[in-house]
């Protein structure tokens, strides 16, 4: 398992520790604040969102979208694209 600190998308120097990411076989999740929030399946190249509970956690699901090479988007476009696919 690899586990590292996401990284803003805004040129940030980090998230403080709030936004971690764990590689395990072939699927990366986003912890933000210690909760699972999004996960990414590599072999499918499927994003998943399960819950966001703050601006902040929306930010941390836009830098980990980033990260994995897909769209930033508002929150109305992460509930139509995303949530819980």
């Amino acid at each position: 398992m690899r586990t590292f600190n996401l990284i803003p998308v805004n040129g940030r120097k980090s998230f403080g520790g709030k936004a971690v990411v764990k590689e395990w076989l072939a699927v990366s999740t986003l912890f933000s604040y210690g909760l699972d929030v999004a996960q990414f399946d590599h072999h499918n190249n499927k994003m998943k969102v399960y819950a966001y509970h703050s601006a902040t956690t929306m930010t941390h699901i836009n830098a980990f979208l980033d990260y994995y090479g897909f769209d930033i988007c508002t929150k109305k476009e992460l509930e139509k694209n995303y949530l819980n696919k």
